[in-house]
């Protein structure tokens, strides 16, 4: 049974924590199209919390920082550029979409250490693959045509199925495989991976109905809406600090995100060995 209380008295010193956290967290999924999970997973146990009520919490942040990122980076990446790709969007969600559904359908069959493990030296390949060498714009698989959506369809199946087993955003996954497989510059690619990854989520919370979702929100709602806020108001730093950084420095920054998300998602199936 999960506690029906919060886990530790609401102190000024943890709700400006929870605040500015939330904030530092904000500025990253606004900046590049993340919902920042990995990052806040270890900031959540660091509060205190059990690994399912982090888990939780973490899942309806992340849903926090997607939706709210998404108008906030408008000026920079205008509506109409993302709608314009429309069928990549589709192609993505097709496969997203199933592989959330199956995942919290499923997840208790699946080898969980096994996939993380895979996972994590996935992210790895990827961020050497967007850091290294040559003109960002041409870092990009050379497939085209059916190959392209039906690599973009198992792409997306895989992204959705880390979202639900994980209790991620799946950004960090998303946005590489847009300029990696589409081509999209990283910017563009940060919007178009955020609506790709709302619908996601939601199908997600959707399929864990037994997780006691509600009841763990509900009895957290104070510092939850602490870090709600700080959420909201680092997206939107960061949406503004999309207009005024160049994609050169996106990437790298991309790239650290991804190798540290690997170091976490690694140690947490090592630490399952020992469980």
């Amino acid at each position: 049974m999960l506690p029906s209380e919060p886990v530790t008295p609401l102190s000024p010193a943890r709700l400006l924590g929870g605040f500015g956290s939330g904030a530092a967290i904000g500025i990253v999924g606004g900046l590049i199209g993340l919902g920042g999970a990995e990052i806040r997973l270890p900031v959540l146990i660091a509060f205190g919390f059990d690994a399912l009520p982090a888990v939780i919490l973490n899942r309806a942040l992340s849903l926090v920082v997607v939706a709210s990122a998404l108008p906030f980076r408008a000026e920079a990446v205008p509506y109409a550029d993302v709608a314009a790709h429309g069928p990549i969007i589709l192609t993505m969600l097709a496969g997203s979409l199933a592989g959330a559904f199956a995942g919290a359908t499923y997840a208790t069959r699946f080898a969980s250490r096994t996939l993380f493990r895979a996972i994590a030296v996935l992210l790895l390949v990827t961020a050497v693959l967007l850091v290294a060498g040559g003109d960002p714009e041409l870092r990009h698989m050379p497939v085209d045509g059916t190959v392209r959506v039906v690599a973009g369809v198992a792409a997306g199946f895989a992204i959705g199925l880390a979202v639900a087993m994980m209790g991620v955003a799946g950004g960090e996954l998303l946005v590489p495989t847009l300029v990696l497989l589409f081509s999209l510059p990283v910017k563009l690619a940060g919007s178009v991976a955020l609506v790709i990854a709302l619908p996601t989520i939601l199908v997600g919370f959707a399929r864990f109905g037994r997780d006691n979702t509600i009841g763990v929100i509900r009895d957290n709602a104070p510092f939850l809406g602490v870090m709600v806020a700080g959420s909201i108001t680092g997206t939107f730093i960061g949406g503004q600090l999309l207009g005024i950084l160049p994609s050169v420095v996106l990437l790298p920054l991309l790239g650290l995100i991804l190798v540290a998300s690997a170091v976490k998602i690694w140690r947490h199936s090592t630490r399952q060995d020992h469980a």
